[in-house]
């Protein structure tokens, strides 16, 4: 039976590439978004194995709606993969408190509501199965600018560390990817000072591209890390070089 993942914020950027890199590797995949028409988008690259599904990763009666949804319509997914992210760079001492809000819950609150709606179904299934997070190098090193975005981000990485703790006697390995600056609509989005100064901090003189960051996911969801858990990968050209 070929494998059945959920990627969320898999309309564009790194999710998308998730999205669409499971599926040309043979997998039944359900891309959540709550930009639907994106998610649509992304299901149109691989029709007969990417279906769309709307879902606010904010709200877990929404989540929940997607877990029933997706254990209906595909079976109970033995891979989810939280790429849904949001921030914007501003000083800390500027951020708003809906703004606080907002990222957290997006950011940290949402791959929490993931987990606890699906883990349960996939222990049942009794298959083991993949979790990856999709968080920040800067919850690892800090970011100037990103100072609540960072703070939510290293939550996701202790989040996946102890749920890997958690999950392994059901044998399901949960792991955490790290990018750095990556061509994305995200990144596309910050001033530009700041999306100068990054390029140039990279090593490398570049940013990595969503199918660079998919990489490090795929192998997380693949056999050949059946005995990976618990783990943070960066995927940053080098920006940041963490033990």
């Amino acid at each position: 039976m070929p494998h059945v993942a959920l990627v969320t914020g898999a309309g564009s950027g790194i999710g998308r590439a998730i999205a669409t890199g499971l599926a040309a590797g043979g997998c039944r995949v359900a891309a959540a978004d709550l930009n639907l028409p994106a998610a649509e988008a992304t299901a149109a690259t691989a029709p007969n194995l990417i279906t769309p599904y709307l879902v606010d990763v904010t709200d877990r009666a929404s989540v929940d709606g997607l877990r029933d949804g997706v254990t209906a319509g595909m079976g109970c997914p033995d891979i989810v993969v939280n790429a849904a992210g949001w921030d914007r760079a501003a000083p800390f001492l500027a951020a708003t408190a809906d703004f606080i809000n907002a990222v957290v819950a997006i950011n940290f609150l949402g791959p929490v509501n993931i987990c606890g709606a699906f883990l349960t179904g996939m222990i049942d299934a009794g298959h083991g199965g993949r979790i990856v997070n999709v968080a920040s190098d800067a919850g690892r090193v800090g970011s100037a600018g990103e100072a609540v975005y960072a703070g939510a981000k290293g939550g996701v990485i202790a989040l996946s560390k102890s749920l890997a703790r958690e999950m392994a006697r059901h044998a399901i390995t949960v792991n955490c990817v790290c990018p750095g600056p990556t061509d994305t609509p995200f990144f596309a989005a910050q001033p530009e000072k700041l999306r100068e100064a990054l390029i140039r901090a990279v090593p490398f003189r570049r940013l990595a591209r969503p199918e660079e960051v998919a990489s490090a996911a795929l192998f997380f969801t693949s056999d050949a890390a059946s005995f990976v858990t618990g783990q943070v990968l960066s995927v940053s050209g080098g920006l940041t070089m963490a033990g």
